[in-house]
């Protein structure tokens, strides 16, 4: 059987072996509901609050400012919910940007129907937005800024310190979705001033389900999820304690080997870039130097969906991606590159390869030598058919 060579990092990564054995007590040895006061229950509530420790010192948080949630989506969502509760007396401005993950932009979309008015920043070609620019935005009601610290389907790294003093400077409240840029870039919460920030554990290595939001200011005075009263009365429902483990596992191990693993990853990604970039026609989105270091994203002229790539990679045995893994099957153009201001025919042949530490340089030499190949011969079926 022909070995897979998987690329689609940004879509979710193999749980690692630490983080596996992490969890696997929790199943069946120590498989306790943490709400009882049983030596079962407190050995899983000792866990939960090890964990709790362990994420929050990865990120530069305290304890208490970890929230456990069932992954990025509902982190962001929590976020933005809880904000536009407790500020809405102040006014009910949201100012966000046009390329944000959808757990974000349909958040925002629900919340106009509560009477907010949001503000989408258009990034530039690069996909940065500045200081400036987020500054010319407030308004006396103003009440969230929330901006992704990188993004998902084009690799940038936003300069985040940059916005959350400017919205700081005006008493805003700032979130930021660090989804993507957990464990891959050098994240300190108490340094970049950030008010909320999002986590999901299948991205680092951890397992699907679970996440956390981190705040250090009080979230809604009301449940979220109401019920048993878990997560101080905030967020009800039994935790998933192997899964949270196995989170804290992860992004402790990632968080130790950062730089190691930063250095790795980039050389291959570059390999990968230098090369694609030879293709006629193939160009680099996201921002060339500021941008995540196993992310490497590309359009392609003469090939009119990626969803065509996408699947002559996978009958070589290559998984990659046009983008957001929630609309991995869509024939229309990322959003993302529609905000870039991409042409929509070009943009709908995104092609993303996101790379992890696991990814070796023999893979990369195989994606250099098929991917060429690939675009030549889908180019030449597009000519036969529209000529």
């Amino acid at each position: 059987m022909r070995e897979r060579i998987y690329v689609d990092n940004a879509a979710s990564t193999p749980v690692s072996e630490k983080a596996l054995a992490a969890m696997l007590p929790y199943f069946r040895e120590y498989f306790g509901n943490p709400s009882a006061i049983y030596s079962y229950g407190q050995e899983a509530k000792k866990a939960l609050e090890d964990s709790r420790r362990v994420v929050g010192k990865a990120i530069g948080a305290l304890n208490n400012e970890i929230y456990f949630t069932s992954g990025g989506t509902e982190s962001d969502n929590w976020a933005l919910h809880s904000v536009g509760a407790l500020k809405n007396k102040n006014g009910k401005h949201i100012i966000s940007t046009a390329i944000e993950h959808n757990a974000v932009l349909r958040t925002l979309e629900k919340m106009v129907d509560r009477g907010y008015e949001i503000t989408l920043l258009k990034p530039d070609g690069n996909g940065q937005i500045t200081a400036e620019q987020l500054e010319g935005a407030i308004r006396n009601d103003t009440v969230l800024i929330s901006i992704m610290m990188a993004n998902n389907v084009i690799g940038t790294v936003l300069p985040i310190k940059a916005l959350c003093a400017a919205a700081h400077k005006h008493n805003i409240i700032f979130h930021t979705d660090a989804v993507q840029a957990v464990t891959h870039i050098p994240i300190n919460v108490r340094s970049l001033s950030v008010d909320l920030l999002s986590l999901s554990a299948h991205k680092f290595h951890g397992p699907k389900g679970v996440g956390a939001l981190f705040s250090k200011i009080p979230l809604m005075p009301t449940p979220y999820i109401t019920g048993g009263g878990q997560e101080k009365g905030l967020r009800s429902g039994t935790e998933n304690v192997a899964g949270i483990v196995g989170m804290a596992a992860a992004i402790e191990e990632g968080t130790e080997h950062l730089t190691s693993h930063t250095q790795y990853i980039r050389v291959l990604r570059d390999k990968l870039i230098e090369n694609t970039l030879k293709i006629p026609g193939a160009y680099l989105t996201g921002d060339p130097i500021n941008r995540l270091p196993g992310h490497a994203s590309f359009v392609f002229e003469g090939i009119k969906y990626s969803v065509y790539v996408i699947n002559m990679l996978n009958e070589a045995g290559i998984c990659a991606s046009s983008g957001s893994a929630c609309s991995a099957s869509s024939t229309e153009a990322p959003h993302v590159l529609s905000a870039l201001g991409y042409d929509k025919e070009i943009a709908r042949s995104a092609l993303r390869i996101s790379l992890s530490h696991y990814n070796t340089e023999k893979e990369i030499d195989r994606i250099n030598e098929k991917l060429p190949r690939l675009i030549r011969e889908l180019r030449h079926r597009i000519e036969k058919i529209n000529p």
